[in-house]
């Protein structure tokens, strides 16, 4: 099982970063590359057209501004897309957000929060878990753990107002 990851620019890389932690934390491999969807398009359609062949099950396309990133991966490649708008000076990302979420009839991409890496990370391991039930394992424990965490803060919260 592996995730590939792209990125328009290495500044996106503090952001991708923690969705590579995630996939680290459920032992999923990945391989991040930086591609841009402007400057180097035949690099992102090689990498698309070639991404299941090459072992890539998931891909998060990171970008912000005019994030086609996501898109271009979309349109070359049958392999589920995420993207992974990033906040950039212009518009605090919604820019972003909304060159992912705009897509045509035919070329989905799947969009988490602007900069929420971890999301695109726990999303991606969502949909190797239909494939892999040791993930759907994984992500049982995770939430439950998640759960207990607030429940925990919770109880905490109520002594100290009392």
């Amino acid at each position: 099982m592996k995730v590939g990851i792209v990125m328009g620019s290495v500044s996106d890389y503090p952001v991708v970063e923690r969705a590579e932690k995630v996939l680290k934390e459920f032992g999923v491999d990945y391989e991040t590359r930086i591609i841009s969807a402007h400057r180097t398009p035949r690099t992102a359609e090689k990498f698309a057209t070639n991404a299941a062949a090459d072992g890539l099950e998931v891909l998060i396309a990171a970008a912000g501004k005019a994030a086609h990133l996501g898109g271009v991966m979309a349109a070359f490649t049958p392999l589920p897309i995420i993207g992974l708008p990033i906040k950039s000076s212009t518009m605090d990302g919604l820019d972003s957000l909304l060159s992912m979420v705009q897509m045509p009839k035919g070329v989905p991409v799947a969009v988490v929060a602007i900069d929420g890496a971890e999301n695109a990370g726990l999303l991606a391991v969502q949909i190797l878990s239909l494939r892999y039930p040791e993930l759907r394992e994984r992500m049982i424990v995770y939430k439950k753990k998640m759960e207990e965490e607030i429940n925990r803060m919770d109880e905490e919260f109520q002594k100290e107002k009392k």
